[in-house]
């Protein structure tokens, strides 16, 4: 319960962040012009995070609803597992994809979805395959979907700043500045990311320890942790960025290496397997 109380207040520190970050660029690109169009497209950013982004990401991983007729076996094992966390079953969705990654979006514990890919229900064995999904349950009972949906799609949105960097940058008036338009280009991506994965990061630690706690697999959810990241190297990614940071394992790993990865919204795989097994001990 203090833990889910602890990640609805850095729901609301991360707001506040990156819509500081957005006001200081409209403060630096068009003065209080600037600051108040940004302020307002924060809000904007914000509120349709809240409402709409959770089918907007089952829609780009291109999810669809799993009727209880074709997995009757995987809708009771999510089952058991919510009622272990106390929380109400999320809608399950199946992504026909072969990159086993699993996602877990949503507003609220009440207003929650769980999609898991063909490619992990193969490549796990039904252990394992608990494991997983009941990381992705922990990641629902410890309200982290909110922050994880606001911190993905105001990463989204800054990262596009870069184009509105690069107009005012280009404009003949006295209140923009070029130079200013062309740092914001560059800094604003880069410190929305900084704070993504500064939260994102110890996220992924939590749902580990609470989803091993729930499933009692903490070395089955190890062992799966191992495939999904032997995948994400091997199969061609199929993974929109903006929902990557979403995904157990991020998908985008065979595209980072040296010190692109002190970059990455996940720890590394050796790392929490090491916390798994010590759980083990």
């Amino acid at each position: 319960m203090l833990l889910a109380a602890r990640n609805i207040v850095k729901s609301w520190l991360l707001v506040l962040a990156l819509a500081g970050v957005f006001a200081l660029v409209g403060w630096l690109l068009d003065g209080v012009r600037g600051l108040s169009i940004f302020v307002f497209c924060a809000l904007l950013v914000a509120a349709g995070a809240y409402w709409s982004f959770d089918r907007v990401v089952l829609g780009m991983i291109g999810a669809r609803e799993l009727a209880v007729a074709e997995a009757p076996l995987l809708h009771s094992t999510v089952e058991r597992l919510s009622s272990r966390a106390g929380i109400l079953k999320p809608r399950l969705y199946l992504i026909p994809d072969g990159l086993p990654i699993a996602v877990a979006t949503g507003r609220s514990v009440t207003s929650s979805s769980l999609a898991v890919s063909t490619g992990c229900i193969t490549a796990c064995p039904p252990a394992e395959l608990e494991g997983v999904l009941a990381h992705e349950i922990a990641h629902i009972k410890n309200h982290d979907m909110l922050l994880q949906t606001i911190g993905a799609t105001f990463a989204g949105a800054i990262s596009n700043l870069a184009h509105f960097g690069l107009f005012f940058s280009g404009r003949d008036d006295e209140n923009s500045s070029p130079v200013a338009g062309i740092a914001m280009a560059i800094l604003a991506p880069i410190a929305a990311m900084l704070i993504q994965f500064a939260i994102s990061r110890q996220r992924e630690f939590k749902a580990d320890a609470v989803g091993a706690e729930i499933s009692g697999r903490p070395r089955s959810l190890a062992n799966a942790l191992r495939k999904l990241d032997a995948a994400a190297h091997r199969i061609p990614m199929n993974v929109a960025p903006a929902v990557a940071p979403l995904a157990q394992v991020n998908p985008l790993a065979a595209y980072r290496g040296g010190i692109a990865s002190l970059f990455s919204t996940h720890p590394s795989t050796e790392e929490r397997v090491a916390r798994l097994e010590a759980l083990v001990a």
